[in-house]
Formats: C-alpha cells, sequence, structure tokens
C-alpha cells in the first residue's frame, strides 16, 4: 500500500471525527462517496490501525475477482420487475433503503446484464417510437428524476415552451411522483382556463 493511500485513510478518519459530513470528506480527498463510507465503517468495525493493517494485506498480491452473494442478486432482480423496469439508480436507491445495502450503479447493472438484455452489443441506439410533438403549451410534459444523495428532485420539461419545473423530495416514493403529476396536472388546467377566458 503506499503511503498517499494510507495518508487518505487517515486524513479521511479524522476529519469524520471532526464531524465533518461524509460528502464533503469525499470532495476533500477526491474519493467517490461510497469509499469513504467504506472506509468509516470498516474504521468503526476494526479501529483505525486494525484497517490500515487489512488493507495493507488485501493490496498484496493478486485481487481475486469479488463474487456477488446470490441473495443479493435476486434483490436487484425483484426490484427491477416490481418497479417496472426501472433504472439502476432507482435501484440503488430501495437496495439502501430496504436492505441498508450499498451498491455502486454499474455493479447493478452487472447483474441486470446477467438476466436482462441491457443493451445491444452491436446496435448502440434503439428506436424507441415516434417522439411526441407538442402544438402548445403543457401538452406534452417529459418527467424524470435525479438523486442527490439523500434528496431527491422531480423534474418535468414542457416540450413546447423548454419551461421547467422541479420537487424536491426526501424520498423516491410513488407518494411524491404522484404530488409532483398532480401539480403538473393542476397547472395544465389552470393554463387552460386563463387562456380561454382572454
Amino acid at each position: 500500500m503506499d503511503m498517499l493511500s494510507e495518508t487518505l485513510i487517515t486524513l479521511c478518519w479524522e476529519l469524520y471525527e471532526q464531524g465533518i459530513p461524509k460528502s464533503h470528506i469525499a470532495r476533500k480527498l477526491g474519493k467517490h462517496r461510497e469509499t469513504i463510507h467504506i472506509w468509516i465503517k470498516r474504521i468503526q468495525q476494526s479501529g483505525l490501525l486494525n484497517f490500515l493493517d487489512k488493507y495493507r494485506q488485501a493490496k498484496k498480491g493478486e485481487r481475486k475477482k469479488r463474487q456477488v452473494n446470490p441473495l443479493l442478486k435476486r434483490w436487484v432482480w425483484e426490484i427491477r420487475e416490481r418497479e417496472y423496469h426501472c433504472c439502476g439508480q432507482k435501484i440503488q436507491y430501495y437496495l439502501h433503503r430496504e436492505h441498508d445495502v450499498h451498491l455502486s450503479v454499474p455493479k447493478i447493472y452487472e447483474i441486470l446484464s446477467e438476466k436482462y438484455v441491457i443493451r445491444s452489443k452491436w446496435k448502440k441506439n434503439k428506436e424507441r417510437g415516434e417522439i411526441p410533438k407538442a402544438n402548445r403549451p403543457r401538452e406534452v410534459i417529459q418527467m424524470d428524476t435525479i438523486d442527490f444523495g439523500g434528496l431527491f428532485a422531480f423534474t418535468a420539461i414542457d416540450i413546447f415552451t423548454k419551461e421547467a419545473d422541479i420537487l424536491l423530495a426526501p424520498e423516491l416514493t410513488a407518494k411524491f411522483g404522484c404530488q409532483f403529476l398532480y401539480h403538473q396536472y393542476e397547472k395544465k388546467i389552470w393554463r387552460s382556463c386563463s387562456s380561454s377566458t382572454n
């Protein structure tokens, strides 16, 4: 293990003990937030010196490919089916919420590819049918979600006016998605009424 890695792990623990949030530590040290989370969790379990020793030993020799727990694979596939073939980010959210498991999005897609055809190797782009067109405001709205790490943004874009709306929510659940959808529907009715009175 090189001295830089050992220094970063030590700095990570010192910053955490000072009460600095993990996301800030990750940014300061130039590491992924999930890496910082793993370091801190392991240090809490075995202590800083023991963790450094284990880390040093793990770096010696050829690394064996990590095997994924079959139960974890089943959870990923079940969430994919239950949530109507949702994306890897949403599967990551549900894994953490329901099973307290932290799994990277690339690893989730690797697990999904064992059972599903995620993307054709020889054909990158797939025809998805005709793209909807709008002739007036609020006729077609594209909606999506963004994960900010513990905070979720439900987004909507009117493809005619390019107007955007955002709802920030603490959870990625149907409750907040439904709330945002009703908000968009009410705006559509209000716009229709206001345009008809003019």
